[in-house]
Formats: C-alpha cells, sequence, structure tokens
C-alpha cells in the first residue's frame, strides 16, 4: 500500500457516526470548507438565510446554535456573532451609514463607541453629535433629516443613569422616522427588560460580558426583528469577514444555561454593596439604576425589576483623584481590570471630564463590577480600603 493511498483513505474514510447522540453540551463543529452533495447545491445555497451551511465563516452548527437561542433571549428574529461587543456596534455603524449622514450618541456612550465616531466615522464623512440620555427634548432638538441612527445605552456605560427610553424612542420616531434606533443590550442581559417590545430596531451585546460569564471569552452579537434589516446586516458582515472561534462559542453556551442564576445573584450582591456604600461618609452619592436618587430611577423602576451586578461611587469634593485611586491600589479582593460580567469583582477608576460632554459629570468616581464573591467580602475590601486613605 503506497503513502498516498493511505493518505487518501484516512482523509475520505467512509466512516460516519451514528445519527441519534443527545448530551446537555452542543457539539463544537468546526470548519473552514463545508461540502455540497452537487454544484446545483453549491449555487443553490444562500449563507444568510440560515437553512444550510456553505462555509466555515458564515457559520456551523455550533454558531447557528448560539444565534438561535440569543435571539430568545434578546427577543429578536435574527442574530449575528461578531468577535466582540465593539465589533458588533461597528458592523451596525458600517452596515447604516454612508458619507453626508449623521450619528447620535448618548453623553454616557460606551467610550470607544464615542472614539469610533470622532476618529473612523468622521473619516468617512459622518458627523455626529452628543444628546443628554435623560432629556427626550434634548434628542428632538439635535435630530435632523441626516440622522439616520441614533443609539441608546440603558444603563450608560460608568455613571448607570437609566434612560426614559420610551421618551427617547418617540421623540426620534416623531421627528426623524428615517433613523433607525440601535440599543446596547450588554447591561440587561436579554434579562433585565425587553428592547424590542419598546421598539428599538436593533439591540447590540457584548457576549464577553454575562452570558460568557467567565472572563475568558471575547464576542458580541447584533439581533434585530426585521428582515430587510437582516439582510444589509448580513451583507455587511459576510463582506466585513467577521468570524468566531468555534471553542468560544462552545463557552458561551455554555455559560447561557446560567445566564439567569448569575445575573440574578451579582444583582442582588450589588444592591447589597450599594446600600453599604450609601451609609459611608466618604462616598457622596452612589449610582445604581435600583437606588431612588439615582439618575433615571424611575425610567428603571417603570420597566426592570432587575439592575445587573455594576455600582460607581461618587465621593466627597475633597476626594481628588488621587485618594480615588490610592483606594482602587489598596484593594486586595477587588481587581483593577476592564470589562465585567465574570465571577471575578473588578474596579476601575475615571475621570468622568475625559469621558463626558455634559457638565454635571465631572470628578473622578470608582466603578465596581460585582462577581460571585459573597457580598461580604467584597464589603470587608472596600472598607479597608477606605481606611488606608
Amino acid at each position: 500500500m503506497s503513502d498516498r493511498k493511505t493518505a487518501a483513505e484516512l482523509i475520505h474514510h467512509p466512516y460516519q457516526p451514528p445519527a441519534g447522540f443527545a448530551a446537555p453540551v452542543q457539539a463544537v463543529h468546526k470548519a473552514s470548507s463545508i461540502f455540497f452533495k452537487d454544484v446545483a447545491e453549491l449555487q443553490r445555497v444562500r449563507w444568510a438565510d440560515r437553512d444550510a451551511y456553505t462555509y466555515g465563516l458564515h457559520g456551523t452548527p455550533t454558531t447557528f446554535a448560539l444565534e438561535a437561542r440569543l435571539a430568545s433571549l434578546e427577543g429578536a428574529n435574527h442574530v449575528l456573532l461578531a468577535p466582540s461587543g465593539l465589533a458588533a456596534l461597528n458592523l451596525v455603524n458600517q452596515a447604516f451609514l454612508k458619507c453626508g449622514d449623521q450619528l447620535l450618541l448618548p453623553d454616557n456612550v460606551y467610550g470607544p463607541s464615542r472614539n469610533a465616531a470622532r476618529h473612523e466615522l468622521a473619516n468617512w464623512g459622518i458627523t455626529h453629535a452628543i444628546y443628554d440620555p435623560l432629556d427626550p427634548a434634548d434628542l428632538a432638538a439635535k435630530l435632523s433629516p441626516a440622522t439616520r441612527l441614533v443609539w441608546l445605552e440603558a444603563a450608560g456605560s460608568v455613571t448607570l443613569e437609566f434612560p426614559d427610553l420610551t421618551g427617547l424612542i418617540a421623540a426620534v420616531r416623531a421627528n426623524a422616522p428615517q433613523a433607525l434606533i440601535a440599543l446596547d443590550h450588554t447591561w440587561g442581559a436579554g434579562l433585565a427588560f425587553a428592547p424590542f417590545e419598546l421598539g428599538v430596531d436593533l439591540t447590540i451585546h457584548a457576549l464577553t460580558k454575562y452570558p460568557s460569564g467567565g472572563g475568558d471569552v471575547l464576542m458580541g452579537s447584533v439581533g434585530v426583528r426585521d428582515r430587510g434589516l437582516y439582510e444589509q446586516l448580513a451583507a455587511a458582515h459576510g463582506r466585513s469577514g467577521l468570524g468566531v472561534g468555534a471553542n468560544d462559542v462552545e463557552l458561551v453556551l455554555r455559560g447561557l444555561a446560567t445566564l439567569p442564576l448569575r445575573y440574578a445573584a451579582q444583582d442582588a450582591a450589588a444592591r447589597r454593596v450599594a446600600a453599604w456604600a450609601q451609609t459611608q461618609t466618604a462616598v457622596a452619592q452612589v449610582l445604581h439604576p435600583a437606588l431612588p436618587g439615582s439618575p433615571g430611577h424611575e425610567y428603571w423602576a417603570r420597566h426592570c425589576t432587575a439592575a445587573a451586578g455594576l455600582l460607581t461611587l461618587r465621593f466627597q469634593p475633597e476626594w481628588n483623584r488621587a485618594r480615588v485611586e490610592a483606594m482602587a491600589d489598596a484593594l486586595k479582593v477587588f481587581k483593577l481590570a476592564w470589562s465585567w460580567g465574570g465571577p471575578v469583582s473588578l474596579a476601575v477608576p475615571y475621570e468622568l471630564a475625559h469621558i463626558r460632554s455634559l457638565h454635571r459629570n465631572s470628578g473622578t468616581v470608582l466603578r465596581l463590577a460585582i462577581g460571585l464573591e459573597e457580598p461580604e467580602v467584597l464589603i470587608a475590601d472596600l472598607e479597608q480600603a477606605l481606611e488606608s486613605v
């Protein structure tokens, strides 16, 4: 037997495993090339229809399974996966904006989104304006015939204002009916509220956060109900070459099984930490949507029962940047790191003047992302860090 024949037999071996295997965990299917039975099938299959397979970049049974489950979670009809939440966000911008269009962003938008508007989108002839997320009238005043896309954040990045979603959506529909409304739904995780029921057109989700839950995956998704919008997204997605690894998809699929339990536990722990923080004389305000007095609390109460695991501490005026950063350095259980939604509690200080336009947002704050440690352990860590400074 020649080496060539041996290689051919190994590559084209006729064995196929029997059908009917069922287990709790979705199988991991990896492929670049996907086989067709004949030329007619090769020419017929259209990857965006999701009723067959074309090429590994466009999906395998593993990625199709995650898309279907995310569609149920988000209340969408179609979902596309991206390598990160930011990639998903930029896919929406790329698919629906062109030279001469205007983009509107809330002042509490995710920082890299603002930077993309200032740089890449501006270089492509797309203008942008910043609106007050707590003032639908301010949004209405900044809408124009050129507005094609309006982003919402609920709750807002870092400062966690919960906007008047119904008021903002109504302002867009009344004053710029040509504009699409997209929501960063990462904070809500598909559990806190139902954005499509409120009237948004698209959602993006950083699956890196709660759906993964392990702090070890980068992935994002875009959800949409309208088939026409999905076709535009799918075309841009295909032309951009966006793909995700099957092993990462496996981890997110595994994480989805415990998502409601983890989200509820981190929400409950965050509320306990927030309640403790309100008793500290060094803390001027605790930003957490479920707390009365936190910006937009009434709108959170209208739409939500859950509130994720994030809170931000504003300190008294004598707490300058150096003092807040010294407290952050003194933390032992909390780790200094970006992101959130994983098992480890994280802390990051922010200088609000660097990331906000509105004058009410100034000073240095400390954002806390609550993990899965016991709340009393986290409170003790914060106590010792406060005492150290």
